[in-house]
């Protein structure tokens, strides 16, 4: 009976298992799936043109949109806080490029990635701090997309009022009954895009990229029109001066990289899918700042003509807020409008969850357990969770998890800064494909126990440089003026500290698989096949010989 029992179980298992090839280990199953293998040639379908694509559609959502009010309140004048896009957002891309490279010339994406720098199973904390961040995200941004929803509803019936519908949530609860209902909607009408594998999806980005900016210049012509001009907030110069506006605009370039921050990370998770490297090169580094740019020029400029629309009031920076009280002192006509709009945000809003959060979520989860999980499985897990979480009460004014979400890029810019400082200056471009998967201690990733000190020791450095200035935003409470003005440089002092530290310990303790010189040999791959055989065989182990030089010309032909 017991080995029925047994043999039931492991029916079971192998039912729920995902596709891999066959000879694999115990241990390399827990490494590896089709989803996480380098993507074969027939599978890099994304060119130039669908990076450019990928980035306006990415640019015209509500963040972005919003991006330029707290600088404006904070005392910026309009061009100023627009110079920090420019600034920001180009920087953004520049650190978008340099890990989307990785990607583009090797096909892996970001779980994989970090097995180099961090280990084997070391990378797997980088990965499951990403992915539990994609999910929490996926929420807030559903819930987002939830209020565009609202507003379709409500342009075609005006019953549908969130002030008039009985409310079954508690006021302190963040939401409505008919908020949560149009958040429901939301999240159900974006699971089957959820289904579709990522070379695939980038059609949906292709229709985005061409509906929604049109909705958004729209949108500007319609505010425009209706104000008779641009408003005050355009003629406006800035509040402070000195040393005050200085640091003030620091911190407007500060916050849109942060903005960025987990797109730079997992950006190997799309340039995997690049046809050639340089297609997911120029692409990136300049439609990224023209795209967010421009969104941002049209918040502003909208948000500016509400004060005329509606005298007495403060700027309306919410577009959606903007748009419902176009629904209220409008007829028909006016209301499809908003209909529209309305309906361009919402796959705007769509179309950043899946790129943002989704496919990271999905592809880090298919690393933290792969003989079971696969892109596709682990986006509806990001997905179920998103609901699960009940985003909204986070979202409420007296929470100050949304600062913490904000302030979260101190932790990921230490990851990037470890995974640039080991690609390109470590290893000079080099990396062994075969052993990324290679869960043998011989192998030249696995270092100590299939954790790498190194990569945590500069990991953590990055986070301690900036941990009493984060404190002191999360908290707002009274920390020395010197980590507070550290911390305004936040993201660039997490990815400076940690790519310097992990290079400093990589020279005095050498670290296996490296080159000389620039050795760039993704161009080499076409499939790459995992299981064991004896040509696969290593001798080092870090543990026994700690310190020696591997032979770089090992193994190269995968």
């Amino acid at each position: 009976m017991e080995r029925l029992h047994n043999s039931r179980a492991s029916r079971w298992v192998d039912r729920v298992a995902v596709d891999n090839e066959d000879g694999l280990t115990t241990a390399q199953l827990m490494l590896t799936n089709h989803d996480l293998k380098p993507v074969e040639p027939e599978r890099r379908q994304w060119g130039a043109w669908n990076y450019v694509g990928f980035w306006i559609a990415d640019s015209f959502n509500i963040n972005t949109w919003m991006i330029s009010s707290s600088m404006i309140v904070n005392g910026l004048s309009w061009w100023q806080s627009w110079l920090c896009v420019w600034i920001g957002y180009a920087i953004a891309a520049a650190f978008v490029c340099l890990t989307g490279r990785i990607g583009a010339m090797y096909h892996i994406g970001f779980p994989v990635v970090n097995r180099s720098s961090f280990g084997i199973w070391g990378s797997l904390w980088p990965v499951f701090n990403r992915a539990a961040m994609a999910c929490i995200w996926y929420g807030v941004q559903s819930y987002i997309g939830g209020r565009c929803v609202y507003l379709m509803i409500r342009s075609i019936w005006l019953s549908w009022d969130r002030t008039t519908i009985p409310n079954t949530f508690s006021p302190d609860s963040g939401t409505t009954t008919a908020d949560y209902a149009s958040f429901f909607l939301f999240w159900l009408v974006s699971l089957p895009a959820i289904w579709f594998p990522v070379h695939k999806i980038r059609h949906l980005f292709t229709v985005k990229a061409y509906f929604v900016p049109c909705a958004g210049f729209a949108y500007l012509i319609w505010a425009l029109v209706r104000a008779g001009g641009p408003g005050p907030v355009v003629r406006q110069g800035s509040s402070i001066e000195g040393s005050d506006l200085a640091w003030q605009f620091i911190n407007g370039v500060m916050s849109s990289i942060a903005n960025f921050a987990t797109l730079i990370v997992n950006d190997p998770d799309f340039s995997r899918f690049a046809g050639k490297p340089s297609d997911a090169l120029w692409s990136q580094l300049f439609t990224i700042p023209i795209g967010f740019a421009i969104t941002s020029l049209i918040g502003i400029l909208v948000s500016s003509s509400s004060v005329i629309i509606y005298p007495g009031t403060e700027p309306i920076w919410d577009p959606l807020i903007l748009l419902e009280r176009f629904i209220d002192d409008g007829g028909s006509g006016q209301r499809f409008g908003v209909f529209v709009i309305a309906l361009a945000f919402a796959l705007a809003q769509l179309g950043t969850n899946i790129a943002a959060n989704s496919v990271s979520a999905g592809t880090d989860m298919t690393a933290l357990l792969p003989r079971f999980i696969n892109i596709r499985r682990g986006g509806y897990v990001c997905a179920a969770v998103g609901l699960a979480m009940c985003p909204y009460t986070l979202l409420t004014s007296s929470n100050q998890f949304t600062t913490y979400l904000s302030s979260y890029s101190v932790f990921l810019s230490s990851i990037a800064g470890v995974m640039c400082s080991d690609y390109y200056f470590v290893r000079k471009g080099y990396l062994e494909i075969k052993e990324l998967y290679d869960a043998r201690k011989t192998g030249p990733y696995y270092f100590t126990f299939g954790f790498h000190w190194r990569a945590y020791a500069a990991y953590i450095s990055g986070i301690l440089i900036n941990v009493v200035g984060f404190a002191g935003a999360v908290n707002g409470g009274n920390v020395p003026i010197g980590a507070t003005y550290i911390y305004n440089f936040n993201f660039f002092c997490g990815f400076i500290v940690s790519s310097v530290m992990y290079w400093a310990l990589c020279k005095l303790w050498p670290v296996p698989a490296c080159s000389d010189t620039w050795m760039e040999v993704g161009d080499q791959i076409d499939e790459v096949r995992l299981a064991y055989d004896q040509s696969s065989q290593q001798e080092f182990d870090e543990e026994a010989d700690f310190g020696n030089k591997y032979d770089k010309d090992h193994n190269k032909a995968v």
